[in-house]
């Protein structure tokens, strides 16, 4: 069952689940979802001369990652073909019985703006900054400005809630981020002890 408006509000009210900073209700809650905003810190991919990026080599991330922060009121410039790691302004703590969804808005989508690749779930437990994957897929830069509403939640409540959500217990790597994180795959099972 998706929650509506009031269902969002009770559940807000009640305290297991919080967003926070919400600063407009009226403008921020939705009839079935919830808008979260840009914040100010992005981490930008260079152009590199390294033949791929492998996955079990985080220190390859490093080298063409770079971060940058953007005061409230200026503009971070998307041109297309562009991609990005953002972060939202509103740190989330969903219960272990929602599960949300990250979307764009309808309003960016018609810019070309794209706030995510293949991250859309936020699962049961999870606490912390949502990281968006930020993509102009149009012609022309558009002026993102931190603050504005970037993306919207929507809530799926279970049947039951997770036996094992999201978090330390789990060794969930992004647990408690807090803005933009980088890939950790190479944190993943399947990339164990490659010195073998």
């Amino acid at each position: 069952m998706i929650l509506s408006d009031s269902d969002i509000l009770a559940r807000l009210e009640a305290g297991d689940l919080v967003i926070d900073p919400l600063d407009d209700i009226d403008m921020q809650v939705q009839p079935a979802s919830v808008d979260l905003r840009l914040g100010t810190e992005f981490l930008e991919f260079q152009r590199t001369n390294i033949s791929c990026i492998h996955p079990n080599r985080e220190e390859e991330v490093s080298t063409y990652v770079s971060e940058t922060y953007v005061e409230e009121g200026d503009d971070f410039i998307l041109h297309p073909g562009d991609f990005v790691l953002g972060t939202t302004k509103e740190r989330v703590e969903i219960p272990d019985d929602l599960l949300a969804t990250v979307e764009g808005r309808s309003s960016l989508g018609r810019l070309a703006i794209v706030i995510h690749a293949t991250a859309g779930i936020v699962d049961p437990g999870y606490e912390g900054q949502i990281t968006l994957e930020l993509s102009n897929l149009g012609s022309a830069p558009v002026a993102l400005t931190p603050g504005m509403r970037i993306s919207q939640l929507v809530f799926t409540e279970m049947k039951s809630p997770a036996d094992r959500p999201y978090g330390a217990e789990r060794g969930s790597k992004y647990q408690g981020q807090r803005g933009p994180q980088a890939s950790r795959i190479g944190a993943d099972p399947e990339f164990g002890d490659t010195e073998k």
